[in-house]
C-alpha cells in the first residue's frame, strides 16, 4: 500500500468527519474559519518540513522508495504534508461543533 493512498483515506475521513461535524450547525454560529484554518495548515506545514528533515538526517527513521511518490521537500516526501492538512479540515470543525453545543446549553 503507497502512502498516497493511506492518505487519501486519512483525508477523506477528515473531509467526512468534517462535514459531519458542521452538519446541524447554523452558518450564523460557524464563524469565519477559514483564515485561521489557513494560518494554522501554513504553521503545522512549516513545522512538519522542519522537523521530517531533521528526524530524516538524524537517521531516526527511513520511508521506503517503493511506497514513495518520489516527489521531496528536501529528505521528506511531499506525502508528509497530508497529516498536516487532514488536522487544518478536521480540527476547525470540531472547535466550531464544541462551541455551538456549548453556547445551546
Amino acid at each position: 500500500m503507497t502512502f498516497t493512498l493511506v492518505n487519501a483515506v486519512m483525508l477523506g475521513a477528515a473531509a467526512l468527519g468534517a462535514w459531519l461535524a458542521l452538519r446541524g450547525v447554523p452558518a450564523g454560529r460557524r464563524g469565519p474559519w477559514l483564515r485561521p484554518m489557513l494560518l494554522m495548515l501554513a504553521g503545522l506545514a512549516a513545522l512538519t518540513v522542519v522537523f521530517d528533515n531533521l528526524m530524516i538526517a538524524a537517521d531516526l527513521f527511513d520511508y521506503g522508495d517503493q511506497h514513495r511518490s518520489g516527489v521531496q521537500l528536501g529528505l521528506a516526501p511531499i506525502e508528509d504534508l497530508a497529516y498536516p492538512l487532514g488536522a487544518a479540515i478536521l480540527l476547525p470543525a470540531l472547535w466550531v461543533r464544541l462551541r455551538d453545543k456549548g453556547t445551546r446549553r
